[in-house]
């Protein structure tokens, strides 16, 4: 008995330090981004790049590598060596702690499914996520590819499958946790009446989650840098919808901006009317996690502004991102807390 809690407090912590690994990576790989970074490596070498260049003619190697894409071509042609080595390291951070969840997700997963000892739904879920884990490292180089040929940067809807995909997984990994620690087996997909509202909460904040990718993959926050106005207007000016097709053109810059902005404040009405129906239906159970959820609702808010106002300074960018992990994860405990 005693080597069984043994086992299940290994297993707890193990996928606690995943959990963080994982919100490390998403902060990691948002830097990358907006720091232009990530095309730097241009090849996927899974065995080849554990090691930084070690000396000066691997450097000259990959930098020649780079000066070959369009990227060095038409924007980045007067960076020397030393400029380069900065972009670079940002994608290998991020390579190499993609190696290291991969691994460090696998190996003690076997170990936890030999010992017998967790329980087999747990162990399940484990196997999912690791898929989901190798399927991100292939989604992570179909990614970089969409922007070594034609573009001077990656394809934002790959760049937001990406993302996307780094959040099912943080969100699985979370959703474990805290099923593991409160000795339950909760399912998230329970489709109920009751359940719904708090379910749609979910997928409307990874709804916006994408539309961000979408406009940090289009740079599209640079084009209007007003707030609460898009220029002196709500509707940009130079919007044209002609037809039906147009409400669904996810290159333009201004529209996906125009509906980034609007689920926004979709959502924040959302989160408010849901606190109505929570006090109102006086459900106490989840008032600490209804209120954990208005304040990173707040936060968010407040960075997204600012991001836009400051002309999209890098470290209030990074933080807007991070600060829709804290969402996501907020509407998960809430939903988790709400449910029997």
């Amino acid at each position: 008995m005693i080597h069984d809690k043994k086992i299940n407090y290994l297993f707890f912590n193990w996928l606690t330090i995943c959990l963080i690994s994982v919100f490390l990576i998403i902060l990691v790989g948002g830097l990358t981004r907006l720091t232009n970074s990530g095309l730097s490596i241009t090849q996927w070498e899974l065995f080849r790049g554990i090691m930084p260049p070690l000396n000066e003619n691997t450097w000259n190697e990959y930098f020649e590598l780079y000066k070959e894409i369009p990227q060095f071509k038409l924007i980045n042609f007067n960076m020397n060596l030393t400029e380069f080595k900065i972009i670079f390291y940002w994608e290998y951070f991020h390579r190499i702690l993609g190696r290291f969840i991969g691994i460090f997700f696998l190996i003690p997963l076997l170990y936890f499914h030999f010992t017998k000892k967790i329980k087999k739904d747990y162990i399940l879920t484990c196997y999912i996520i690791f898929f989901l884990i190798v399927v991100q490292g292939i989604i992570g180089w179909y990614m970089v590819k969409s922007g070594l040929v034609n573009d001077v940067t990656v394809s934002h809807y790959r760049l937001s499958l990406h993302l996307s995909t780094a959040l099912i997984i943080i969100s699985s990994i979370f959703w474990l946790i805290i099923n593991i620690k409160n000795d339950t087996h909760k399912g998230f997909f329970i489709f109920a009446k009751k359940n719904i509202i708090f379910q749609i909460l979910f997928f409307l904040i990874l709804l916006q989650v994408i539309l961000g990718a979408f406009v940090s993959g289009l740079d599209a926050g640079k084009i209007y840098q007003t707030w609460p106005l898009m220029g002196h207007s709500l509707v940009p000016n130079d919007l044209i919808l002609k037809n039906f097709n147009n409400f669904f053109d996810f290159n333009n810059h201004s529209l996906v901006q125009f509906y980034h902005r609007n689920l926004a404040y979709l959502i924040t009405i959302y989160i408010f009317i849901l606190g109505i129906y929570i006090y109102k239906k006086k459900i106490k159970k989840i008032y600490y996690s209804f209120k954990l959820m208005i304040f990173f609702l707040i936060i968010q808010v407040i960075l997204g502004v600012l991001t836009l106002l400051s002309g999209l300074n890098i470290y209030l960018a990074s933080a807007h991102q991070i600060g829709s992990v804290f969402l996501i994860l907020g509407s998960i405990n809430l939903y988790y807390s709400y449910i029997k």
